[in-house]
């Protein structure tokens, strides 16, 4: 829907207007002098970027946005709207005496080009190098003062190496539960070999094979390979992290059904980290409802481990109502528990209930039908709350520790693998779903936790389970243990000593947090700098061998399969690149060249990102990951900030457990190893909102061009049919995108900075529409009237002192706009510049040369073009860019007077004029002297005056 354009009008009538032409070559003049004078160079206090040691001398600000992806599509207005407000305020830093760092890279490796790769035959780098030229034009085009000198992309070898050394600093680290950190895993091989620390098993470390030492250092490595429950995608031929997996158990690029299961792969052991990383969140400016999602995702709960005897072995649980063991009457593994197997028996034992065995012949049977049922179900659709309850009989008997009963032991599909042990104790008396698995199963339900509704303790007479955390304990009595009349905390402590005296358990803590999938089946990502020797043990190259580059294939295409179909496995494009894959090389070890094996998964596409902020400190660097100094003096602690960290970093909330809670972790690893002084990469948090658009659909559903839309009568139609109008996404498949390059054509870059940061708070979303941009075109032509003669080009500002009321109006735009633009509240920031320029509008003549050049200076971090061309006009040879932002007068932001309303009896009867600082005493006196309150008592005595200086004074008369 557009109409005609103002912007390109009156050029005749008024030949130095300012016009969309205008604006384009004033816009395109001054990025081509920001670029041939580095003006948005922030300089580092060494190194190759080491130039201006004034600038480094200045309080530091580091502003960020999340990295984008070079989209084949190009940005849309909704795209720059994090970029032009991180741009705001960099350059209104720059102008309160900051040495600022900002600047714009690319995470260019991921699926999106490797996918346009398989579909066209185009080299994902080619495609996605392309589609960066195109967004760095488009990006340009606004205006961003971006230290190009330090941009980068994930997909250059020299970035990727320093990503690569980051994986095996990880790999050659354990963390230290003592010492609460990372070490060098030769640390931890020391101990090992002097006897300080007991080998896993028992064994000395001298006695075992290289390859049992292997294993044993995995069980401790950060970075490690295992066979493990994996979300299997076969639709996108690849695993994927529990994080890229929605809620409906489907792959979140694609809507493919994803799977359980069990291949080898790369993880990071990002759960050793649990703790530090809810405890930091405390320290950190990030929005609450951010912080909230990482703790639920973290999901910390304290309880106990208690094993049941079962065979002469034991099976395991994490429970966090220990208080409950006496009600415990069965047990339920995970179909995927790796000891299911080994206590699954040939025959049923006698006595097994019929319900119990899902008419199989024999337990082998039974646990083989159910393993491929609860395969196909998603972790979601196995946790849902489905009113009937399905399991199987193992046919074994464990016991259970308090009161020696021997509780039978089933596989069920609520019970997931990846949450504690992959074993529960049931209780079913006070638990819903363990209830209702007692009830479909005929098993024993016995109460321990007493009702306080009534109910009464005998469960066969109720609807459903008890449960509750303020109770008396009942029924749990043994040999040398009882709890009967304990609340639930202290019947917790009694039971939990109990355990850890006969070592059978012991008070621990558990979380919902899962060691991080780190391998893709993919081309375009990081290759691993792993290789294999003839013994399977795996082996980091030597840094002298980084990067490891990706090599060229024909295939880039991992191998996809049904997307329904669970039976499959993975086969990667790297591994049918057999010159690749099989190598001959020295790693420097003392053994020579010998033959290996690549690794041929790739790093998944968060791995860029993990980091990247340190790139932007020292982008040139080939010796160091980032130089000590320069890492201090951009990122390291200081007052306020105890961690560390970007001082600004500006993105969508969608990222809270993804990529913000991987780079936490990296950050740590890299600072308990000495690499970097803040243990966390980001300071304070800002997620901007989404920039809206209405969708168009016609009768069949089908999105049309919402460009070509009309409105009649309320209505809307599209070539004559009428079509329904709804808010959504902005896109182009649903053809409402609205190209930033469009409004610069017709109105200028500024234009749409100051409109998409008027459109109303930076967090909140808002509706894109095209036609309200004109309201900021014409406060930028009023703005451009009081410093220019549009007839003659001439500047009109005088020289002359400006009156009060424009002293006033002008300090208190300063005083508001700073306190906005510090609150990133750019939209309120706007407004108080729009209402000086119109006061300056209204007052007519010439404005004063130092008001037109305080609102200049106002302007320039919302609107930096045309603030430049007016304050070269005004006379002035260096950049706005670095001129000092303007201070408010208080004596002229503080009001001379204000409005006090007197009330009698409840109405309104005079109105004052007083000093904002009057006090109560004094503005009552004032109040009851006025001639119209006096004639509104009447002779009238007072009860009672409330006085609320300096703008009320409510009179109740006798």
């Amino acid at each position: 829907m557009s109409e005609t354009n103002p912007a390109a009008a009156s050029e005749v009538v008024a030949p130095h207007r300012y016009t969309a032409a205008m604006a384009d070559e004033i816009e395109a003049r001054w990025q081509d002098f920001w670029e041939a004078n580095a003006t948005y160079a922030a300089p580092n206090p060494t190194g190759d970027l080491a130039a201006d040691t004034a600038l480094v001398a200045k309080p530091k600000k580091f502003i960020m946005d999340m990295f984008p992806y070079p989209s084949g599509a190009g940005l849309h207005v909704g795209h720059p709207l994090g970029y032009i407000a991180t741009d705001v305020f960099a350059r209104y830093q720059r102008m309160t005496g900051h040495n600022v760092l900002h600047t714009l890279g690319f995470d260019a490796f991921g699926l999106p080009a490797e996918q346009y790769a398989v579909q066209t035959g185009t080299h994902p780098r080619v495609s996605t190098e392309a589609n960066m030229k195109n967004m760095q034009v488009q990006l340009r085009r606004l205006g961003l003062g971006h230290d190009n000198r330090r941009s980068f992309a994930t997909i250059d070898p020299d970035y990727y190496k320093w990503t690569q050394w980051i994986f095996l600093q990880i790999f050659n680290s354990w963390y230290d539960d003592e010492a609460q950190k990372a070490r060098p895993i030769s640390e931890l091989v020391a101990r090992f070999e002097s006897g300080e620390r007991a080998v896993p098993g028992g064994r000395g470390w001298q006695g075992l094979t290289a390859a049992e030492r292997a294993d044993v250092l995995s069980g401790f490595r950060l970075a490690y390979a295992s066979d493990a429950p994996v979300n299997w995608c076969p639709g996108l031929g690849t695993v994927l992290a529990n994080e890229e997996v929605t809620a409906d158990g489907r792959s979140e690029r694609g809507n493919f059904p994803v799977f359980k299961a069990k291949l080898r792969q790369w993880n990071m052991r990002i759960t050793a980290y649990a703790d530090r990383l809810l405890d930091d969140l405390d320290a950190l400016d990030w929005p609450e409802a951010i912080k909230l999602q990482q703790r639920n995702w973290i999901g910390r709960s304290e309880g106990a481990r208690v094993d049941f005897p079962i065979d002469g072995e034991n099976i395991t649980v994490f429970t966090t109502r220990q208080d409950t063991l006496f009600g415990a009457t069965y047990m339920v593994l995970a179909p995927e528990h790796p000891l299911v197997e080994k206590f699954t028996p040939q025959e049923w034992p006698e006595g097994t209930h019929e319900v119990w065995t899902g008419g199989h012949a024999t337990p082998s049977e039974a646990v083989a039908a159910y393993r491929a049922q609860a395969a196909s179900k998603s972790d979601v659709e196995r946790q849902a709350e489905a009113k009937d309850k399905t399991g199987v009989f193992i046919g074994a008997y464990a016991t259970n520790p308090v009161n020696g009963e021997q509780i039978p032991v089933f596989i069920a599909d609520y019970v997931l693998m990846g949450y504690g042990t992959g074993a529960i104790m049931a209780v079913p008396a006070h638990d819903s779903r363990d209830f209702a698995f007692a009830r479909a199963f005929e098993l024993p339900i016995r109460c321990v936790v007493e009702p306080a509704d009534g109910r009464g303790t005998d469960p066969s007479t109720w609807d459903d389970a008890f449960v509750s955390y303020d109770a008396k304990i009942v029924n749990s009595s043994g040999a040398d243990v009882s709890l009967d009349g304990l609340g639930v905390a202290d019947a917790k402590a009694r039971i939990t000593e109990w355990l850890e005296r006969k070592a059978i358990g012991e008070g621990t803590v558990n979380f919902r947090l899962r060691d991080w999938l780190f391998s893709r089946q993919r081309y375009w990502g990081e290759p691993f700098p792993i290789v294999y020797d003839e013994e399977g043990i795996a082996h980091p190259l030597p840094e002298s061998m980084l990067p490891l580059e990706l090599p060229e294939v024909e295939d880039y295409s991992p191998r996809t399969f049904d997307p329904d179909d669970a039976n499959t496995e993975p086969e990667t494009p790297l591994s049918r690149n057999e010159d690749w894959v099989n190598v001959t090389l020295d790693l420097g070890d003392g053994r020579g060249p010998r033959k290996y094996r690549r690794e041929t998964n790739t790093m998944p596409n968060w791995a860029g990102s993990c980091w990247y902020e340190l790139r932007y400190l020292d982008p040139h660097n080939s010796e160091k990951l980032v130089d000590p100094e320069n890492e201090r003096y951009w990122m390291g602690p200081r007052d306020g900030m105890p961690h560390g960290g970007v001082d600004l970093y500006v993105g969508g909330a969608e990222h809270a457990v993804l990529h913000l809670l991987y780079a936490r972790f990296w950050s740590k690893v890299l600072y308990d190893l000495g690499h970097v002084s803040s243990a966390e990469p980001f300071h304070k948090l800002f997620n901007q909102g989404m920039i809206q658009a209405y969708v168009y659909r016609d009768s069949r559903g089908i999105a049309v061009p919402a460009a070509e839309v009309e409105e009649r009568d309320g209505a809307y139609y599209y070539e004559g049919e009428k079509v329904t109008r709804l808010l959504g996404k902005m896109g182009k498949s649903l053809k409402n995108a609205v190209t930033p390059d469009e409004i610069c054509a017709e109105y200028g870059a500024d234009t749409l900075r100051l409109y998409e940061m008027a459109m109303g708070p930076l967090d909140v979303s808002r509706p894109w529409d095209t036609r309200a941009v004109v309201g900021q075109f014409r406060l930028l032509q009023r703005l451009w009237r009081n410093v220019v003669d549009e007839a003659t080009g001439a500047v009109t500002v005088t020289d002359s002192e400006p009156d009060e009321d424009t002293l006033r109006a002008l300090h208190k735009a300063i005083d508001g706009v700073r306190q906005d633009l510090d609150g990133l509240r750019f939209n309120t920031a706007i407004a108080k510049v729009t209402e000086l320029n119109n006061h300056l509008t209204k007052a007519g003549g010439p404005v004063a040369r130092t008001v037109a050049e305080s609102l200049v200076l106002l302007v320039a971090p919302l609107a930096p073009h045309i603030a430049e061309e007016l304050w070269r006009k005004l006379g002035h040879t260096d950049s706005v860019v670095h001129q000092d932002f303007p201070v408010a007068d208080p004596a002229y932001v503080v009001d001379e007077t204000v409005t006090c309303v007197v009330q009698v009896k409840g109405k309104v009867k005079a109105r004052l004029e007083v000093s904002p600082s009057i006090s109560d005493e004094e503005l009552e006196k004032v109040a009851l002297g006025d001639d119209k309150v006096v004639a509104a008592l009447d002779g009238a005595g007072i009860r009672k005056v409330i006085v609320r200086a300096p703008k009320l004074v409510n009179i109740v008369p006798a």
